[in-house]
């Protein structure tokens, strides 16, 4: 997928970048990502500026509804055809780099891409899951995306190709994309487990479900470790991140936001930077001072 390469920090960038680099420096911090830093990678955002309104399939929709689950999977087959193309970008790097060099406690991300460990970082909580992967509802088994979307070839011959005809209108960060065409979309075969015939779903949390424990336990863990927090291209819209802004600005630690646009967590925010996300962590990765 086309990359987009980071521009320089402006003026009043560099300023704030400045009094970031002097805030975190020092001791390590935990570093908390959303989608603003998978931008650049070609990946849209969910509520960046100029972002479309998005209304995501919930949890209890896909369950209960054959047909939901038949429109999710189709537009889901299409969204995986373009989105698995995708490749870190410098963001992700420099975030690697912030770990080689002991300045993180550990990465908490709300992207399921998995662009973080593709970069080189190892310490990761994917707090939503990974679209590189599926699981069954009724056994418990998970799957490689990649071996489904062969699956899903087989029983839908030509359809990534009349898809292609129709026109993508929108793209979002799950791989979920909008197609205009109904009758196609009424069209897909959906792929049951192989195992146990049961319900196969992508390995993330929905709208309407919840984190497993032990992520937030182990996000947590992180945070507790830090002296501060830093938060990269985030809007901070759902709790299942914004409670980690929160857990810091009770304990007493500094919380630093980098993202272009308000978030729910501005507040709490002690230096709050409307920047590019990717730009912002190069410039920090090499200008921290050695631990």
């Amino acid at each position: 997928m086309p990359r987009v390469e980071p521009a320089h920090p402006s003026s009043r960038e560099l300023e704030a970048l400045g009094n970031i680099r002097n805030l975190l420096s020092g001791a390590p911090f935990a570093l908390l990502t959303g989608a603003g830093l998978s931008t650049d990678s070609g990946i849209p955002d969910y509520r960046g500026p100029g972002s479309p309104p998005r209304s995501p399939m919930t949890y209890q929709e896909f369950v209960k509804d054959p047909a939901n689950r038949q429109r999710y999977w189709a537009r889901n087959h299409i969204g995986w055809s373009h989105l698995r193309h995708a490749d870190p970008n410098p963001g992700h790097l420099a975030a690697a780099e912030l770990e080689r060099r002991g300045y993180l406690t550990g990465l908490i991300t709300q992207n399921v891409d998995r662009l973080h460990e593709d970069a080189g970082s190892t310490n990761v909580v994917d707090l939503h899951g990974r679209y590189d992967q599926v699981v069954c509802l009724d056994c418990g088994r998970t799957y490689s995306r990649r071996l489904l979307a062969g699956v899903f070839g087989e029983l839908n011959q030509g359809f990534l190709e009349q898809a292609e005809k129709s026109g993508l209108v929108e793209m979002a960060p799950d791989a979920d994309a909008t197609v205009e065409d109904l009758g196609l979309i009424s069209s897909f075969v959906v792929a049951v487990c192989p195992a146990c015939g049961g319900t196969l779903k992508p390995d993330f949390v929905y709208f309407g479900e919840n984190v497993p424990k032990d992520r937030v336990e182990r996000s947590y863990a992180m945070v507790d470790e830090a002296a501060a927090l830093l938060v990269a291209g985030s809007s901070l819209t759902v709790m299942s991140g914004l409670r980690f802004v929160r857990h810091a600005a009770r304990d007493g630690k500094p919380v630093v936001i980098i993202n272009r646009g308000e978030t729910r967590g501005d507040d709490k925010a002690t230096i709050k930077l409307e920047a590019g996300v990717s730009e912002s962590l190069i410039w920090l990765a090499e200008r921290l001072p050695p631990l």
